[in-house]
């Protein structure tokens, strides 16, 4: 092969490369498992708080006028605040990074007559890894160093009041991650330090990267990591009459799971074998003659029917031969 011509070989396998990448941002949407969701849950939900007369769980309207239970905290007269509210022990299910979406509202400070100095418009979001539910009324201890602070939660929009049936017009949504998890569960907990809020909804979910066929290749489920930035290989098998196809410095076909559940940086790559061509979409490979061969079939059986038909029965003998040659 003189130069010329490997040059162009090597131009054709990168743009075919690239073409596999592009593909990629078409793939399915990213898996989005949930572990917690207190969204219209109207029972008891039963979160430890400390002190007693901090954090309430109580019940209220929604925007659609249903009951919900969501937990509210309004000692804004008081200084030195310090209300502590922790969920149960939630089980990660092989998470190694999980999300929490919160639903919350936040009284503006300004619009209170009586106020402390100390009064806030945000709160705190910690969590803790456990091996088992072990959690007492006293432990873990209420304070930052066994718990690990996720960040500091600031209101968007603040609310000075609310109408007569008591539903809050002004509603916040924020999504804050952590990781990496390494035990089997973890619990939240949501610290107050001088504000008048309620909280809501908290769901608490991991992304994963789903099932998909592409490139004539199969990639399996995969978890997305424990970083914001991870990139978890996962390695594919080529589909049914498809064959790796040899690319300079690669080994396998592989994708990498990013931390949102979505697929990227494809290595490598599947191409059907020789006498096969590309069906659904890369996701398989069919013989190449396979739709002539199935028309020749079919005329052969429709001539034989016709003989069947209209051939006296003194010419059987004929008519079995021909059906004989067309099976």
């Amino acid at each position: 092969m003189d130069l010329n011509a490997a040059g162009r070989a090597r131009r054709r396998a990168v743009g075919m490369g690239w073409l596999w990448l592009v593909c990629l941002f078409h793939l399915a949407a990213s898996l989005e498992e949930i572990l917690l969701d207190t969204t219209g849950e109207t029972s008891e939900i039963g979160w430890t708080t400390h002190p007693p007369d901090g954090w309430d769980e109580v019940s209220v309207l929604d925007d659609k006028k249903l009951l919900i239970r969501t937990f509210e905290v309004c000692n804004v007269a008081e200084p030195g605040q310090n209300n502590w509210l922790r969920t149960h022990f939630i089980e990660r299910r092989g998470a190694h990074r999980v999300h929490v979406r919160l639903r919350f509202s936040v009284r503006d400070c300004a619009s209170m007559r009586t106020v402390a100095s100390s009064c806030k418009e945000t709160f705190t979001l910690y969590y803790y890894q456990a091996e088992t539910d072990m959690a007492t009324q006293d432990l873990p201890e209420w304070r930052e160093g066994p718990w690990t602070k996720v960040d500091t939660i600031a209101a968007d929009e603040s609310f000075s009041q609310v109408d007569s049936t008591g539903k809050v017009v002004k509603m916040n949504v924020k999504v804050r991650s952590f990781g990496p998890l390494t035990r089997r569960g973890f619990y939240l907990a949501f610290q107050d330090s001088g504000a008048c809020m309620s909280l809501v909804a908290v769901q608490v979910f991991f992304y994963k990267c789903p099932a998909v066929v592409k490139g004539f290749a199969s990639f399996p489920e995969t978890f997305a990591g424990g970083e914001r930035t991870s990139l978890v290989e996962a390695v594919g098998t080529c589909v049914a009459d498809a064959e790796e196809a040899s690319t300079a410095g690669s080994s396998g076909v592989r994708l990498h799971c990013n931390g949102e559940g979505e697929w990227m940086v494809a290595i490598g790559r599947c191409t059907c074998r020789p006498g096969y061509q590309p069906a659904n979409d890369e996701g398989a490979c069919r013989a190449k003659n396979l739709i002539k061969i199935a028309f020749l079939k079919a005329r052969k059986f429709q001539v034989t029917l016709n003989l069947l038909l209209n051939t006296p029965k003194q010419q059987m003998n004929q008519i079995s031969y021909c059906l004989h040659m067309a099976l």
